[in-house]
């Protein structure tokens, strides 16, 4: 399978919280990223908010086996985030991820929380959005899965 582009991505905690289940319907994103057939973007703030939720979710050992693989993956970019832009005003906490897609120069951010929506108005810094299905439907476009 010939890759014509790498994607540069930005996940949202919900979209990584979904996939990482072998039973969930989503995890063919969590695939994506352990077959580094995508890049994604990392903050310490995020890998936090990762952390957290999943060990709510399922247990704090899912949570470090999850964190670990992902910091161990040479397609999994750590960034340091210099400036808050503080687009989304709805859930504050959000804007580390758009603050680390912009620091990123990412493709776009995943995500199915309506309060990203905000930034389809913003034209500047522009920081593209999909939600799970239009992601699934680019990633079967460029043959990135089946």
């Amino acid at each position: 399978m010939k890759i014509n582009k790498k994607y540069r991505v930005v996940l949202d905690t919900n979209v990584l919280l979904v996939s990482i289940s072998s039973f969930s319907k989503y995890h063919w994103i969590f695939q994506l990223i352990i077959k580094q057939r995508i890049d994604i973007f990392i903050t310490n703030d995020m890998l936090l908010e990762y952390e957290e939720i999943i060990g709510i979710r399922f247990n704090k050992e899912t949570a470090r086996n999850v964190i670990r693989t992902l910091i161990e993956l040479s397609n999994v970019i750590p960034i340091s985030i210099y400036y808050n832009f503080d687009l989304i005003k709805n859930d504050p906490d959000d804007n580390k991820f758009v603050d680390c897609a912009i620091a990123g120069n990412v493709d776009f951010i995943v995500t199915n929380d309506g309060d990203f929506n905000i930034l389809k108005t913003i034209d500047f810094p522009k920081v593209p959005i999909l939600n799970i299905i239009e992601f699934k439907e680019k990633m079967i476009k460029e043959r990135l899965i089946e």
